[in-house]
C-alpha cells in the first residue's frame, strides 16, 4: 500500500508536537523545579481559537490579531505552554515586587507570576521552538494566541505562549501581511 503525504501528515505532525512537548517538559528550570503546563490544540478547539482571535482584531481594529490568527487557522496543530500564578520558587527574591513568596501568593489574583517561573516558561518555549526547527516543522512563538488560550481555558495557566506549527513546502509564518 501506499500514502501521499497528506494521509499521513496530521499524525505526523502530531508527533513531532509530542516531541516538542517532551523539549519543552526537559528544558532546564530553576531549582529543577518544574512547573510548565502542557497542551496540544487541534481541530474544532483551534478553529474556536483562531475565531476567538479574529474577533479581538475586529473589536480592536488591530490588524496583528487577524495575521495571527490566520496563522492560527493555517498552522497544523497549536502546542500551549503555561505557568500559573499558583506556582512559585520559594526564593524569596522580591522579583516579583513582594517581599517574599508568601506575600505574593496571599495577593491572589492581583499579584503577578513568579519571575522565575516566567522565565523557566520562556525557556521551555525556546527549547520546544528549537526542537521543531531540527525536526523541520515551521513554527512561531505567539503571545497572542496565548492570551486567547488562556480566555477559552484551553490549559490551567495564567500566562500562556502559543506555538502554532506547520508542516509545508513553505512557512505560513514567513512572508505575514504585517
Amino acid at each position: 500500500m501506499t500514502y501521499s503525504f497528506e494521509e499521513f501528515k496530521r499524525e505526523a505532525v502530531l508527533g513531532l508536537v509530542y516531541q516538542m512537548a517532551v523539549s519543552a517538559k526537559t528544558a532546564p528550570k530553576a531549582r529543577g523545579a518544574d512547573s510548565v503546563r502542557i497542551a496540544v490544540v487541534t481541530g474544532d478547539d483551534k478553529q474556536r481559537l483562531a475565531d476567538a482571535m479574529h474577533a479581538i482584531g475586529e473589536a480592536t481594529g488591530d490588524k496583528h490579531w487577524h495575521r495571527d490568527a490566520t496563522n492560527v487557522e493555517q498552522a497544523d496543530a497549536v502546542l500551549l505552554l503555561g505557568a500559573s500564578r499558583r506556582d512559585h520558587l520559594g526564593a524569596n527574591c522580591g522579583a516579583c515586587g513582594y517581599p517574599t513568596c508568601n506575600d505574593r501568593v496571599r495577593a491572589g489574583d492581583k499579584a503577578p507570576l513568579c519571575a522565575f517561573k516566567l522565565v523557566d516558561l520562556g525557556v521551555a518555549a525556546g527549547s520546544a521552538a528549537k526542537t521543531a526547527s531540527i525536526l523541520n516543522l515551521d513554527n512561531r512563538i505567539m503571545f497572542r494566541a496565548g492570551a486567547v488560550a488562556r480566555q477559552l481555558n484551553l490549559i490551567d495557566a495564567d500566562y500562556i505562549l502559543a506555538i502554532p506549527v506547520s508542516a509545508t513546502e513553505k512557512s505560513i509564518f514567513f512572508d505575514r501581511s504585517t
